[in-house]
Formats: structure tokens, sequence, C-alpha cells
């Protein structure tokens, strides 16, 4: 499915992963008219994605791949949506056109994970492709600056807030993750390969079991990308599962950088923060001081 023609721009091609994202970002392609094409990959795309994607093509089709992009005319590409693991070497052993690629494809499946990112990104722009980022194609639906919902951040909020984001900021400089949960002036959890919603998870635990103290809803989630983080990729991701657990393990807010993550399903994700008592705040440009002036 393609949106209508749009000659400033060149065609893209979203490589779809898992998750909702691949079709929300489709829904706002149609909406501006850009051309594109989505490519589903096996085993990772949901039904919704595989439904409206072109082709679905799996780890050892890249000579497919990048015959469909020519094809069709494709010379950008997003990369949109989770991949659920790192395909192994027997994943890889595909057609032609990935037999001739793959002393570059084995080079990219080395290193941590931000590595493997860039060298995805290395392995279509020495194609000639240009990869982009939702930034590029679809602002809209990255958070603003300010307080995005109903509920504003108290004192106590900002403070955490503040402590969650220098802690990401030092996780990032680990390459371990992209979160951190502050409540009451003290880091309670910091986000490693489980993922957020997992930590969110650990932090309802610690709670119920006492080991975490606060009367009422306190607390604060921050996500943040890693320093020099490709933000074409991997970008830091809020949605209504998210709000769901914060308040779950007693949280006040969330917090995240403006421009630099993205709001899944936008408009649910803020109803759902109102009626769960949740702020959201957008902060500018990472810098403590400069987050907003309660």
């Amino acid at each position: 499915m393609s949106g209508g023609a749009n000659q400033n721009a060149a065609r893209l091609a979203l490589i779809a992963g898992n998750g909702s994202l691949p079709c929300q970002i489709a829904d706002a392609l149609q909406q501006t008219g850009r051309e594109f094409r989505i490519v589903a990959i096996k085993g990772e795309a949901d039904q919704k994605t595989r439904e409206r994607a072109q082709v679905e093509l799996g780890w050892g089709e890249i000579g497919r791949l990048y015959k469909f992009l020519k094809s069709n005319g494709c010379r950008e590409i997003l990369l949109i949506g989770g991949v659920s693991k790192r395909p192994d070497f027997a994943s890889i052993l595909g057609d032609f056109g990935t037999l001739k690629r793959l002393p570059t494809i084995i080079r990219a499946l080395a290193g941590g994970d931000d590595s493997l990112l860039t060298k995805v990104i290395r392995l279509f722009e020495v194609e000639g492709y240009r990869v982009v980022g939702i930034k590029d194609v679809a602002p809209q639906l990255l958070a603003a600056s300010g307080v995005l919902g109903s509920r504003e951040p108290t004192d106590e909020d900002w403070r955490d807030l503040e402590l969650a984001l220098k802690a990401t900021r030092k996780l990032g400089e680990l390459d371990v993750g992209q979160a951190a949960v502050a409540v009451g002036g003290r880091v309670v959890a910091l986000e490693g390969a489980e993922g957020t919603d997992s930590m969110l998870e650990r932090c309802a635990d610690l709670k119920r079991n006492g080991r975490i103290r606060g009367r009422g809803q306190s607390g604060v989630l921050v996500k943040s990308a890693k320093p020099g983080q490709d933000l074409r990729v991997d970008l830091p991701t809020i949605g209504p599962k998210t709000i769901e657990l914060a308040a779950a393990a007693g949280l006040s807010g969330i917090a995240v950088e403006a421009e630099g993550a993205l709001i899944a399903e936008k408009d649910d994700t803020l109803k759902k923060a109102d009626a769960e008592g949740v702020f959201l705040v957008g902060f500018d440009g990472g810098q403590c001081s400069e987050i907003l002036d309660p």
C-alpha cells in the first residue's frame, strides 16, 4: 500500500520489524502523500504489517531485497519496528545476492547493538541508498517539548526527573540502556537487556515488597537516547503499555527527549496518561538545567 504521488521526495521503503509502529508510520506517510513500499521482515512483522506489505523477506534474501528496492524505485529506506533477536549465520545463508555480500554481512553481525545498527545502515549506504529517520519523514510522531498531558509535575517530580536523566546519561556512556527510574531523590532502577517494560514491572514488585517507599504516586521514568546515538534507528519509544506499567509501578510521570523520542499510538498514549494521572514531559536538548522552569 502506498500514498499518493509526491514528486519532491524519493520513494521510501519501510523495512518493518515487529510491533505496531510500521503501520503507524505507513498511516502518517499516507496522510502526507509520500510514496512508499513496505518490506516485512519474515518472522518479525505482525499480521497487520504483513497484510499491508508488498513483500515479505527473510534474513537470507538480501539479494531479493535489493532487487525489490530497485524495481520499485525506492532510493530511501526507513528501518522501523523491533527485531526480537539477532540473526544467526544459518539464517543468512540464502540467495546469491546474500552470498555475494556475505563478508560484509558477517562483519555487521559483530559487536554490540549500536555497532550492528550502524553497520546495517552502511550495508544500504554502500549500495547507494539513503537511510532516513522518523524525524525526516513523520516528525509529528515524535515527542514535542513541554508538558504533553493534563497533569503538571510537582517540584519533587522535577528533582526525580533530573536525577533519572543523569542516570540515563551514564547508562548511555556504557552502551547499556536508555531508561532509568528515580523515586524520592534516589535512582531505583536502570534499564538493562530486559528492556523498559520489564524494568517497570520490576519497579512494581519492589514497591509491593516495600523496597521502594513513597506515598501515593511518586517517581519518574526517563527515557533518553544514548550520547552520540544515531537517531535514525532505535529511538527511545513509549506507548500506552508504558503508561500502564508506569501507573502500576506507582510512578508520577514519564519524561522523554523532545524530538528525540517516539510516542507510539500518540493519541491513545496521551489519553491513557491523563486517565491514569501520569504526567508526560518532553525536555529540550537533554540539558538538566534547561528541562523546563517548574
